[in-house]
């Protein structure tokens, strides 16, 4: 083979490479023996006819194209990878050229790896917001863990807020049952919020075996058919059950923890809160610190790795819906739209990453930063321990290249967070200095002269 020619243009290559006639023919070779099994001709059994009786029916470069696929991995690696052309994606043929000596010379474009000018990505001074958890947080958890061991009870009184209430009950509009209005032995729960708005107002104060119709207006934006509309409901109220909450004391801190006291409790749930807030924080100002250091940075990305992290987050997210039972059609069409507009959705996300992808690369080779053995061999081992997984079948499983590429990322990315200077959000006030004892009373006694002499003046 021999490269003609090697031109850029932007964040693209074009190559021009002549395929030396032995070379195409062995590609031509491979192609007819894999396509003359279905091919038949008058004269000769299916899968017998002579290459050249083929060729003469349809054409001299009948298998040329299959022919080039067959070769085109040594082509690729002696036009691409030996030329050092940093190529992403695939190349495509723009035009090939068989001279009559047999002499093929293929055009190949090619997006390539983009030239990547960094901005500041040290000493980013970047807001970052102070962990904290009120008293209302922690009795929100309390309250949750109290509900988790409540007990229930069927009682004869009528329903109160808080209790549940299992109702028959049907929807009428001017005396008509409309769609989607009736239920048998529903539970609900009263004060949940979960019905129209007046509905379980009016199910407090009924009693088991009671019935009787309720008025009910349907809000504005509810469903077109119903929106707007006065309704009556006809209910029977079949048991009522009521909640018992435990009281929240040290005997219930024992019985729903590992603690003696309820105090203890309330420290367990705060640390543990705290320790959860600072690690989002701290997940959001890394976030911020890398978005800001690829704002910074100059590139005009390649459409083809664009669409690639496209293709990366569009799978990502598919599997996703998969643990969930759907698939990408289903949720686009639960969203009112189609696969096209969902890609479109997810297309600004892509772009922000990709150009973060490749500052991290840059910073990284900016920085010198290597990775060892030592610290492959300690990811497979952290990996397979948190996947309970062989290291072996972990090494199998993850490209050594992707690995070290994924670890040279994080070193680069402390480069850009243990630089950065953290700062108050807008608008949170800044704490007030402590005072002593001593300092108050230094500045009242200060106050008290200055009036004093203002006094006398």
């Amino acid at each position: 083979m021999n490269i003609k020619s090697n031109e850029r243009n932007g964040n693209k290559v074009t190559i021009v490479v002549e395929i030396d006639k032995e070379l195409m023919e062995s590609g031509v070779q491979k192609a007819y023996l894999k396509a003359r099994k279905n091919i038949a001709i008058p004269g000769f059994r299916k899968g017998k006819a002579p290459r050249k009786m083929i060729e003469s029916m349809y054409g001299a470069h009948v298998f040329y194209e299959d022919g080039l696929e067959e070769i085109f991995p040594e082509v690729y690696d002696f036009a691409v990878v030996k030329q050092d052309v940093k190529a992403v994606g695939r190349p495509s043929l723009t035009d090939m050229d068989i001279s009559d000596e047999g002499v093929v010379t293929l055009t190949l474009t090619t997006d390539v790896y983009p030239e990547v000018t960094l901005g500041d990505y040290k000493g980013l001074k970047i807001e970052k917001a102070k962990a904290n958890v009120t008293d209302e947080q922690v009795q929100a958890e309390l309250d949750r863990m109290a509900q988790n061991v409540a007990s229930t009870e069927t009682v004869e009184r009528a329903a109160e807020m808080g209790d549940t209430a299992n109702i028959d009950f049907e929807g009428f509009d001017n005396g008509v049952p409309f769609n989607g209005g009736k239920g048998d032995n529903f539970d609900l729960k009263l004060g949940s919020n979960s019905f129209v708005p007046g509905f379980e107002e009016q199910i407090v104060g009924m009693s088991a075996g009671e019935e009787k119709d309720i008025d009910i207006t349907f809000p504005e934006d509810y469903h077109a058919e119903l929106a707007g509309k006065a309704v009556v409901f006809h209910v029977k109220v079949n048991k009522v059950t009521a909640t018992n909450v435990p009281a929240q004391d040290d005997e219930f801190a024992k019985d729903v923890s590992e603690f003696e006291t309820l105090e203890d409790l309330k420290a367990d749930i705060r640390a543990k809160a705290l320790e959860s807030a600072q690690k989002q924080i701290d997940n959001a100002f890394e976030q911020a610190c890398v978005e800001k250091a690829a704002e910074n940075t100059t590139v005009d990305m390649p459409a083809s790795m664009i669409e690639m992290e496209l293709d990366n987050q569009m799978e990502r997210f598919g599997y996703q819906l998969q643990m969930s039972g759907y698939s990408m059609e289903q949720y686009a069409k639960m969203m009112g739209g189609d696969m096209a507009g969902m890609r479109n959705a997810f297309r600004p996300a892509a772009e922000k990453q990709a150009k973060i992808n490749v500052t991290i690369a840059k910073i990284a080779e900016a920085e010198g930063i290597t990775v060892s053995e030592e610290e492959i061999a300690a990811e497979l081992e952290s990996v397979a321990k948190q996947y309970d997984m062989d290291v072996e079948k972990v090494k199998d499983l993850i490209p050594a290249e992707e690995l070290k590429t994924s670890l040279e990322s994080r070193k680069a990315i402390q480069v850009i967070v243990e630089s950065a200077v953290a700062v108050a959000p807008k608008g949170e006030k800044k704490p007030r200095k402590k005072t002593t004892k001593k300092t108050e009373e230094k500045v009242e006694e200060k106050t008290e002269e200055a009036v004093e002499e203002k006094t006398e003046e």
